[in-house]
């Protein structure tokens, strides 16, 4: 169930309001991408502490972009590709734990290249 502003988790009721409000937005970002609640909780309440105190400007970012050969995850500053999918949806399904596991921002493009969107950015 997403959690809002009114209905989040017992354990984020002692945490600053800004704290709280950047895990209910990661939490709910983590439930979309199928982590368990109990995980999710304990990865929101941890990144969002360190957004909220300035302790995410050394994540590295990985880039998911449309390529000659479908779609690569591409670390910031590389040119080679940690994984290649010929669909954005097939990509997104190895990226997106990839960048998890390895507490980065996960960037996506569009075909255009174009930022469609950021996850993880905390």
């Amino acid at each position: 169930m997403p959690w809002s502003k009114n209905d989040y988790p017992a354990s984020w009721k002692n945490l600053s309001s800004d704290v709280r409000n950047k895990a209910i937005e990661i939490g709910n970002a983590l439930l979309r991408d199928g982590y368990d609640e109990g995980r999710s909780i304990a990865i929101a309440t941890d990144r969002a502490e360190k957004y909220v105190d300035g302790d995410s400007g050394n994540k590295t970012e990985y880039h998911v972009k449309s390529n000659d050969d479908g779609w690569g995850l591409v670390k910031e500053g590389s040119d080679k590709a940690i994984y290649k999918e010929e669909t954005k949806e097939d990509l997104l399904e190895k990226a997106k734990p990839y960048v998890n596991d390895h507490d980065g921002i996960l960037v996506i493009h569009k075909g255009d290249g174009e930022v469609e969107d950021r996850l993880y950015d905390n």
